[in-house]
């Protein structure tokens, strides 16, 4: 297992008229699939980690302390995630880890994170990190049953009552088909065919034929990339014309260059930060939008993600709840972490205004989704 760190810098170096005695670091993990099959999510992660760390020491740290982030490659495997928590916690002495990045290294880690009394912050979407709910375990993103809901809803507004829907078989998939299967009586919608993909599968037309004899008026694809991608491609290749809608494990622009022509017209429900310019400027996201965006795309000279702003809330929130203790003259402890997360009230993040409690550790609505559609190879907004 390959160690990244970031290593904090000492506080003369940090803060303006310096100073001549060393500050201990406060030292957090982060484990993310920064190479591997779900690269695409974490890579740009831990990118955004590596960058808010940099900014938030060359501005002071916190509270005058360095912050010290080690980094763990998970290579997207949960027994890989494992170990790499494990070290986090009983060698590194991390007081909170950000991360996993896919739903299924998250619920590898959730138990021993809880039973290890540290704050565990996933980057991912299952519901089934926070329910049933672990007292140290949060997350960042909005939950499958938010995504699904939100599809069914735009389907209900086009007058669409009969869908088919295609899942890839890992944690991801099998959660977002869960809750379809959950919520599809709910808003009136009839599954009239269910089909899996391997996260690894190159085509995917046998499935898509089948669904094709069926009298699906629409498509639901429930995956991470490349399978997605493909298929859109295979859709085309098969004359297939029926509305297709994503889940948000495509919110990038990596899924529209994969995908090319025909991820055209392509609907999926999304965070923000893919239209912030689109976004009117009393959203209460609109500042951290830009702010996120202009820094990463400044400094990697690529598109933001969604995925890359996962991991700018879960460092937001733990920062601001380490200056919240520094603030009050607490003790610094992984309890104490825990206590400030949950307190959290009314941050705005990237995916959205953030409200923590002892019953809720997701701590979002769908105030922080839009609908947006593929157009002319880029996102655009959609007004439903």
């Amino acid at each position: 297992m390959k160690a990244r760190s970031v290593f904090a810098v000492f506080c003369c170096l940090l803060l303006a008229g310096g100073c001549s005695s060393k500050k201990e670091s406060i030292k957090i993990g982060a484990v993310f699939a920064l190479t591997g099959p779900a690269a695409m999510l974490g890579a740009p992660e831990g990118k955004t980690a590596e960058m808010m760390v940099r900014m938030i020491n060359e501005d002071g740290g916190i509270g005058g302390r360095p912050l010290e982030v080690i980094f763990y490659d998970t290579e997207g495997d949960s027994t890989k995630t494992l170990t790499a928590a494990k070290k986090l916690v009983e060698k590194d002495g991390v007081l909170a880890i950000i991360g996993p990045t896919t739903s299924g290294t998250s619920l590898a880690v959730a138990d021993f994170a809880n039973e290890a009394g540290v704050t565990l912050i996933s980057c991912a979407s299952s519901y089934k990190i926070v329910n049933p709910l672990r007292e140290y375990v949060f997350k960042v993103t909005h939950s499958d049953d938010l995504i699904v809901k939100r599809i069914f809803e735009a389907l209900r507004y086009q007058g669409i009552a009969d869908v088919a829907i295609l899942t890839a078989s890992d944690g991801f998939g099998d959660s977002g088909r869960e809750m379809l299967e959950l919520h599809s009586e709910e808003f009136g919608i009839r599954i009239s065919s269910r089909e899996r993909f391997g996260p690894g599968d190159t085509d995917m037309t046998t499935q898509l034929t089948r669904i094709k004899g069926t009298g699906a008026q629409a498509l639901i694809v429930w995956g991470t990339n490349p399978g997605p991608a493909i298929i859109a491609k295979n859709m085309r290749q098969l004359a297939m014309t029926m509305p297709v809608y994503n889940s948000h494990g495509v919110a990038s622009k990596k899924f529209i260059e994969l995908a090319g022509e025909a991820s055209e017209g392509i609907l999926l429900p999304v965070g923000k930060i893919v239209v912030a310019d689109q976004i009117p400027d009393s959203d209460p996201q609109k500042r951290v939008l830009i702010e996120y965006r202009d820094a990463y795309e400044k400094e990697f000279n690529e598109p933001v993600s969604t995925f890359g702003g996962h991991a700018w809330d879960a460092l937001l929130i733990v920062k601001t709840s380490l200056e919240r203790l520094i603030e009050d003259k607490e003790e610094i402890t992984r309890e104490a972490i825990k206590d400030q997360v949950e307190g959290t009230r009314g941050l705005a993040g990237v995916a959205g205004v953030y409200t923590f409690s002892d019953t809720d550790h997701n701590g979002l609505n769908s105030d922080g989704l839009v609908m947006v559609e593929v157009k002319n190879g880029d996102w655009s907004l959609v007004s439903q």
